[in-house]
């Protein structure tokens, strides 16, 4: 590799990370000061910045050199498309609760497949049963406020969406010390932000109004979705 290649891959690096931020932002402010069902300007704001902001990261998912493996970056990838189909769902002036729960369930299935790749299912027990405790403890506290029709798709998507933060600590707990330790540490932030962020979308929706919902739900999402994209990178730097 040459000298302008090393130079230039941290510099395209931190623009596309720039840009990343910026969408996100603009995204999280769109949706903060729009005018509940009423088209305006911010409106229109958020509809452009947020799937761009999701775009943009599976963008430096794509180009992360060099990667854990070419099936984890295609799974990490697959999931991402899965997302952004569930940003699109669930931002449309109409109820598309269910295609976005969907789309986020099926997107979660391919992280699981990423973070098999390299490690079994389960590896670390303790880890997925940490998950699985803290996924069934929120659906316990919002069951009487969860309409009975969510019922079924809900537990499902709870139950995978735990198994898939269960398995991102259980392989970073697995690779602890070796090659993929550092990836698999950004693999299981982002995991468990993608909880923690899903936790206040549905406290806010089925419990109570969250204050700046938007702000705390976004901000975590896109976190997320940035450290799993940082995952793909084998180094364990933060360029």
């Amino acid at each position: 590799m040459s000298v302008s290649n090393v130079v230039v891959a941290p510099v395209a690096s931190r623009r596309l990370d720039v840009a990343i931020l910026l969408s996100a932002i603009a995204a999280i402010v769109g949706a903060t000061l729009a005018t509940r069902g009423v088209v305006d300007g911010w409106q229109t704001l958020h509809w452009i910045a947020k799937p761009l902001a999701t775009l943009l990261i599976m963008q430096k998912a794509l180009r992360a050199r060099p990667e854990v493996s070419a099936a984890y970056r295609r799974w990490i990838g697959i999931g991402m498309v899965f997302s952004l189909v569930g940003d699109i769902l669930l931002m449309l002036p109409m109820d598309a609760f269910v295609g976005g729960l969907v789309a986020f369930l099926l997107g979660h299935l391919c992280f699981i497949r990423a973070f098999v790749t390299d490690t079994r299912l389960a590896a670390r027990p303790l880890a997925l049963l940490g998950c699985l405790a803290y996924g069934l403890l929120n659906l316990w506290a919002l069951w009487p406020t969860l309409p009975g029709a969510l019922h079924v798709p809900v537990v499902v998507y709870v139950v995978v969406l735990a198994t898939m933060g269960g398995q991102a600590v259980a392989r970073a707990w697995w690779h602890d010390g070796d090659r993929l330790a550092g990836p698999a540490q950004w693999a299981a932030g982002g995991a468990l932000l993608f909880m923690l962020s899903d936790t206040l979308l549905a406290w806010d929706r089925f419990r109570f109004v969250i204050p700046l919902s938007a702000v705390w739900v976004l901000a975590t999402y896109y976190a997320a979705l940035w450290c799993l994209a940082r995952s793909v990178r084998q180094s364990g730097d933060f360029a």
